[in-house]
């Protein structure tokens, strides 16, 4: 998913390792990278490894791609399923996941170096000041429906969809412009201009300078002749729902939805009319099918790739040690790629708002413990980040001190204020307060008598942010505070943080990606994924306000250091005031079966999907 929206799944946990199937020579091996790696992680951070990081640029830099040959599928699990096939209103990664594989935008992002390429734009120019774009578009592209993609389906993708008022478009945040008014000393939004200058030539106007704007424009282009009715009768909030025929969603990507089995499979079919072609002139994508098979659990995501069923598993710390000694034997490389970009964290409701009825989304109660600093701070004390290394993540992991990850390069700042897991300090710090265990039940009473109890949730089907929650909640019950520990089913999650915000205090984690411009609408105040509190009219503190300045001021300027240091900053404000309190990021671990060309791994991918082949037919 992206950055902004909740994340469900990304390949990261599977079953408890079989030990007893590892050579001793190679246990003995593996138990001292876990001894090396935890202990350092304990110490203040685990650096990744710059031999690895030298090895993925190399990869990227000494790749080609090889012409392949046309069949066979890949398969792969998930525990994630689509909550939604419109794109637009998607807030969950099984739903982005999916309408990946459809959707297409005006340029990408390269899997080998990061840099901005084109997609349907085959090619852009722009003004001096940065203010006006010109995108020509490619004349080769059709809808799956064999309709010809047009500069009027991008006008109508911005004009109609993303800037539409009447529903909350997922991309409308990396379009909103906004600025301080000099005269009332409001912040106020403008929009860009959208412009179908022919079919095939398309203008766009910025209101202010837009550091990120060309990587922006890996967002959806959506088809006019199809989407126009639903928007114009005002039921676009409801089409493309997750009970359409799926063979009705029209992109105009490499592959398009054959199957969609609720809780067994979604089978992708290759689009016969993609408009890429290799350096010989075949047609793309190579493969005719990619099966995403749907289970439960992550240790489900294992069985299947232990049995040969599947061909790719994104490894967990703990199954490491198991599938080292096996690689040959089983047919797979194993790859590690350093911390993701995502990240998970504990977050407390802050929300202040009533629901329908008028009631509070939050007790008040629990609303003053939750908008105090003070406890925040004292919670992410209890936070024992090497015990999850070193029993969930088998020393493969990280510890998480800022809101970005150590995978964006500059943009991470590594001097943000941490927390040491001290539980001695974390009592200091309540009972400073005035929250005191008054009746000795061993549960905490805050200032006014009331005892300092809530639930704290976290989602079904992935095993390893269940147990992170576990030593979470361990720590918060060692300090003296009654929690109830719940697991409920992801959907259900989502829908309580983006629609009905009844929730006290839960564990979940978000996508990341290489510029932080990504995380707007966690971070800007007004957005609907500023999960603590979204939507606010106004900054509700002065530090979240600094933060809205600070990422409006980062998408602004053009100046590459300047950008850095408002998110160094934006990250120091964060780490003060914890309004998520951050885990630990896996070591990006991946096993790819030995049976195809034109991958490799990078820093920021494996492959592009247009032209992987297998070479076992």
């Amino acid at each position: 998913m992206q950055e902004s929206d909740p994340e469900e799944a990304e390949p990261q946990d599977a079953g408890q390792a079989n030990l007893e199937a590892v050579e001793p020579e190679a246990e003995s091996a593996i138990e001292q990278l876990r001894r090396r790696m935890a202990a350092a992680a304990a110490f203040g951070g685990l650096v990744p490894s710059m031999a690895i990081v030298e090895e993925l640029r190399r990869n990227a830099e000494m790749f080609s791609y090889e012409i392949g040959q046309h069949g066979g599928t890949l398969t792969v699990a998930t525990i994630s399923e689509p909550l939604t096939f419109n794109l637009e209103l998607a807030r969950d990664a099984g739903s982005s996941g999916v309408l990946g594989y459809l959707f297409e935008g005006l340029t990408q992002t390269s899997w080998l170096n990061d840099e901005i390429e084109p997609l349907l734009a085959r090619s852009w120019e722009s003004s001096d000041d940065g203010l006006r774009w010109v995108f020509h578009l490619r004349d080769d592209v059709q809808w799956h429906d064999g309709t010809p993609l047009t500069a009027h389906d991008v006008e109508f993708t911005f004009n109609r969809v993303i800037y539409n008022d009447d529903f909350q478009a997922s991309s409308r945040a990396s379009f909103e412009f906004r600025y301080l008014n000099d005269e009332t000393g409001q912040w106020e939004q403008s929009q860009m201009t959208v412009s179908a200058l022919d079919d095939l030539t398309v203008e766009f106007v910025l209101p202010q300078p837009f550091a990120p704007f060309l990587r922006s424009l890996g967002t959806a282009i959506y088809p006019k002749h199809i989407l126009e009715e639903p928007i114009e009768a005002g039921t676009f909030a409801e089409f493309w729902g997750i009970d359409t025929d799926p063979t009705e969603i029209m992109g105009t990507g490499p592959f398009t939805i054959g199957e969609y089995t609720p809780g067994e499979r979604i089978v992708f079919e290759r689009n016969p009319d993609y408009w890429l072609v290799d350096d010989a002139g075949g047609q793309l994508p190579y493969m005719d099918q990619v099966v995403e098979l749907i289970v439960e659990d992550l240790e489900a995501e294992l069985a299947l790739f232990r049995d040969g069923t599947t061909d790719f598993y994104g490894v967990l710390g703990e199954d490491f040690a198991t599938l080292v000694p096996v690689a040959d034997a089983e047919n797979f490389t194993l790859h590690r790629r350093g911390p993701g970009f995502g990240t998970n964290f504990l977050a407390f409701n802050q929300n202040p708002g009533v629901n329908d009825a008028g009631e509070p989304y939050v007790n008040p109660v629990q609303l003053r413990w939750f908008q105090n600093a003070a406890f925040r701070q004292a919670v992410a004390h209890t936070m024992d980040k090497a015990a999850m290394i070193d029993r969930i993540q088998h020393g493969l992991g990280y510890p998480q001190w800022s809101s970005v990850s150590p995978a964006a390069g500059d943009f991470h700042n590594p001097e943000v204020r941490r927390y040491d897991y001290d539980l001695v300090l974390a009592n200091e710090i309540l009972d400073e307060l005035g929250w005191l265990d008054t009746d000795g039940d061993g549960i905490r009473e805050d200032d006014l008598g009331n005892p300092i109890s809530f639930a704290l949730v976290t989602n079904e089907g992935n095993s390893v942010r269940a147990e992170i929650t576990g030593i979470i909640h361990e720590g918060m019950v060692a300090i003296g505070l009654d929690v109830d520990f719940q697991i409920v089913e992801f959907g259900a999650m989502v829908d309580q943080l983006t629609a009905t915000y009844d929730w006290e205090a839960m564990v979940v984690g978000l996508t990341g990606s290489p510029d932080p411009f990504g995380g707007m609408t966690v971070w800007h105040s007004g957005e609907d994924l500023h999960l603590w509190h979204p939507n606010q009219p106004e900054p509700a503190t002065e530090w979240e306000a600094k933060i809205d300045e600070l990422y409006i001021a980062g998408s602004r300027e053009l100046d590459y250091e300047q950008r850095v240091q408002h998110y160094w900053d934006a990250q120091a404000i964060v780490a003060e005031n914890v309004p998520l309190i951050y885990t630990t990021q896996s070591e990006r671990l991946g096993a790819v079966r030995n049976v195809f060309g034109n991958y490799t791994p990078t820093l920021y991918g494996y492959w592009d999907l247009r032209y992987l082949y297998r070479t076992d037919q």
